[in-house]
């Protein structure tokens, strides 16, 4: 498990005040912030908070990969709100790498791909943004009248969202809104949030020789003769495109089991099921229940714990949960994080049997080399955290 310890996030502001500076910018231009400036100041100000305790960074940790780093007496499987008390019931997703998630629809191969959080229930980059601050165990914010009327307490803000979306941009309480959600994606458009700089990128350009155990696991990532890893976890068709997000955005039931133990303390009864997909406005298909977005494995040995409900807190963990399907071993049908028998799908409909059924059973060496490997995709800044381990 990861010591949740909270880093110094002044190395990543001056990162910022660097990628943005430009020396050679006139007075005038230096004095008139663009809409990744305005969304980075926004993106750590808790007074968009109504306790003015919490920003989006507190559940999206620029020090953590942008995800939440705190323990929240839940092993980190949920976000603590606001109000001190209120835990959610869904993992925060990293914020990184999410700009390359397309917009949320329905494509021609029939299958719903995209969108942010988990369930895809908001399209893009912006929506995401504007979902957090009026949800009531989160930022808690009452409405957007109230948030936009803490945005003007602020001078730089005024001027900026003056300077940037137009004089009366603070007239209407809608629109001064969306421009918020739109300059905080703008920020998270930035490099800060995409350096494409891991081990792996390294390798690709030349610059890192991987070891025997990390080669080993790239083979078997790539290969369906051996795995079933990148049927949902490669975008690109080759191996070495330079952008590789690991997830092809598709969705899927993988028979998470129930979070029992975050449950008991977040309060949410144990028997509510998650339907996940089938919970988008705009889906009403039920052969969509239980399916989640399928997360990029970037940072992903930094990132946990792990599945949409933070069940299981070990890389190693969910390389066996997907081995169990594929396995006929009687050691493989034990979770060892709990010594016990995998628990049950918490929706047992709908599994992804086919890509879950796919490739040979794997042997010890086999899993410890893809989590070697999945070590690789951490973002050089955060490699520290990989030995951050009790």
């Amino acid at each position: 498990m990861h010591i949740r310890t909270r880093h110094n996030i002044l190395p990543f502001l001056l990162l910022l005040l660097a990628t943005y500076s430009n020396a050679n910018d006139t007075d005038d231009t230096r004095h008139t912030p663009t809409k990744e400036q305005l969304g980075q100041q926004l993106f750590f100000d808790t007074n968009l908070s109504f306790k003015r305790t919490q920003s989006c960074a507190t559940c999206h940790s620029a020090s953590h990969a942008f995800t939440d780093p705190r323990d929240n007496g839940v092993q980190g499987a949920y976000s603590l709100g606001d109000d001190g008390h209120s835990l959610g019931d869904r993992n925060a997703p990293t914020a990184a790498y999410a700009m390359f998630s397309p917009d949320f629809t329905f494509n021609k191969e029939g299958k719903y791909i995209g969108g942010q959080f988990h369930d895809g229930r908001e399209s893009n980059l912006a929506g995401q943004a504007g979902g957090p601050p009026t949800n009531p165990i989160e930022m808690g914010m009452p409405n957007k009248r109230v948030i936009v009327k803490r945005l003007q307490e602020n001078p730089f803000y005024l001027s900026a969202f003056k300077s940037l979306y137009g004089d009366n941009i603070f007239t209407n309480a809608e629109n001064s809104y969306a421009a918020m959600a739109d300059s905080i994606a703008h920020f998270e458009r930035t490099e800060l949030f995409a350096p494409f700089d891991s081990k792996y990128d390294r390798y690709l350009k030349g610059e890192y020789k991987m070891t025997e155990q990390e080669e080993l696991g790239r083979t078997l990532f790539f290969s369906q003769q051996f795995t079933n890893c990148n049927l949902c976890h490669q975008l690109n068709k080759s191996q070495r495109h330079p952008q590789e997000t690991f997830t092809n955005y598709e969705y899927h039931n993988i028979g998470i089991p129930t979070n029992i133990e975050g449950r008991k303390k977040n309060g949410v009864p144990i028997d509510t099921a998650d339907t996940g997909l089938l919970n988008h406005p705009q889906v009403d298909d039920p052969k969509q229940a239980g399916k989640f977005k399928v997360p990029t494995l970037r940072n992903i040995a930094v990132t946990a714990p792990y599945m949409h409900n933070g069940v299981f807190q070990d890389l190693r963990t969910v390389v066996l949960f997907y081995d169990k399907y594929n396995s006929r071993s009687s050691k493989r049908q034990i979770n060892p994080e709990t010594g016990q028998v995998w628990a049950t799908p918490e929706v047992p409909q709908n599994l992804s049997l086919k890509e879950l059924e796919t490739g040979p059973a794997l042997d010890d060496k086999r899993v410890d080399a893809l989590v070697a490997f999945m070590k690789t995709l951490t973002d050089k800044r955060y490699e520290h955290l990989l030995n951050n381990k009790e």
